[in-house]
């Protein structure tokens, strides 16, 4: 049976009424970002961790970087968004997926996937003493949230850091990052982010 992971969402919210817990949160974009940030703003302290090996080639790897600073720079926010950038090295993600390259997407290429960009997010926050850890991944509609939250889950168990689990694409979350993406003219890719996606475009 699948878990309603928004109702999980916000039970942690109201467990922290009154406090702002730290969240070192995961990002793939600024599109993707854009309603995760309006929304959970409110509630923590959010600093983005921008780890994305996957993305392929460079370029867009840095086009997505520059839009994702620029969000947060011109985003209405309560509280200041900090980002912490990762090196890329396309080759991280080479590695976890070899063997993988046929597999259709949403396939598991894809969770090797999560789980690498989502376990380094957990280590870096246990690590920088982080409340809490979380990714805007679970706003696409073609993302597996069951699986995102179980790898979150288990990834909890073993750094033993709080995860935020979410659906952000429950509450029309998807449909609102398609609005602040208009209202802040962001580019909005047309491929997940790796050479195989961008082959099944």
């Amino acid at each position: 049976m699948n878990i309603n992971y928004q109702l999980k969402l916000e039970e942690i919210i109201k467990e922290n009424e009154n406090k702002l817990p730290t969240l070192l949160l995961h990002s793939c974009c600024g599109p993707c970002s854009s309603y995760v940030l309006e929304y959970l703003n409110k509630y923590f302290k959010i600093t983005i961790l921008y780890y994305n090996p996957n993305i392929y080639p460079y370029n867009e790897y840095k086009k997505r970087l520059d839009e994702q600073i620029r969000l947060i720079n011109e985003l209405n926010v309560q509280n200041k968004i900090n980002i912490l950038e990762c090196n890329y090295d396309n080759n991280e993600y080479e590695n976890i997926v070899k063997g993988l390259e046929n597999e259709k997407e949403g396939g598991s290429r894809c969770h090797k996937c999560y789980k690498l960009r989502l376990e380094k997010t957990a280590q870096l926050a246990k690590e920088n003493d982080f409340d809490y850890f979380s990714t805007t991944l679970t706003v696409s509609p073609y993302k597996n949230s069951q699986i995102i939250n179980k790898i979150g889950s288990d990834l909890e168990k073993k750094y033993n850091i709080k995860y935020l689990y979410s659906d952000f694409k429950k509450k029309e979350g998807y449909k609102r990052s398609i609005e602040l993406s208009k209202i802040y003219n962001l580019y909005r890719q047309n491929y997940c982010g790796c050479i195989y996606s961008k082959k099944t475009d």
